[in-house]
């Protein structure tokens, strides 16, 4: 272990993972009401967290060797589904996502923020950012996403923590 700057970056991934629960929390409560804005302010916090958790065990190249001496502190393997951001960058990104969609198809349909998106699965494509608070999941234009696993594995990852991490709120 690294002294304290190890306990630093694990106390991080610790209020990252409290984080992205306490918005859980608050998209579960939202389910009934399905206030739009709350939904997506959740989600987000959601996937803010789990990618800041994610570059911190899974650093740029210059910070690789802290990255891997974290992940075998915390006994986190290599292919955790935290170590693929390809779907968070659909979010973080999506300023790009837009100018390609219109590239591609400047007079296609255009369906975002959908919420419990009833069509076919099959029909995903044009949906651009659609959540369906039935199974938890997010979809982005065909790929889904189950948030209950991404918060699984940061559960996963917090009670490794516990043992090493000072006390953060």
């Amino acid at each position: 272990m690294n002294g304290l700057h190890d306990l630093v970056f694990i106390g991080e991934i610790v209020l990252q993972a409290k984080i992205a629960k306490r918005a859980a929390e608050r998209l579960q409560a939202t389910n009934e009401s399905l206030d739009k804005l709350e939904v997506w302010t959740s989600i987000q916090a959601i996937l803010v967290s789990a990618a800041n958790v994610s570059k911190i065990l899974w650093p740029a190249k210059q910070y690789r060797k802290r990255g891997e001496r974290l992940r075998q502190i915390l006994q986190v393997e290599n292919n955790n589904l935290l170590s693929d951001r390809k779907f968070r960058n659909h979010f973080e990104h999506y300023d790009e996502r837009i100018e390609e969609w219109f590239n591609k198809q400047p007079n296609g349909a255009y369906v975002d923020l959908a919420m419990n998106p009833s069509f076919q699965r099959n029909s995903f494509t044009n949906c651009h950012r659609g959540y369906d608070s039935f199974n938890n999941t997010l979809i982005f234009r065909g790929e889904i996403l189950d948030l209950d696993e991404i918060l699984m594995a940061l559960e996963e990852i917090y009670n490794r923590c516990k043992p090493h991490a000072l006390d953060y709120p």
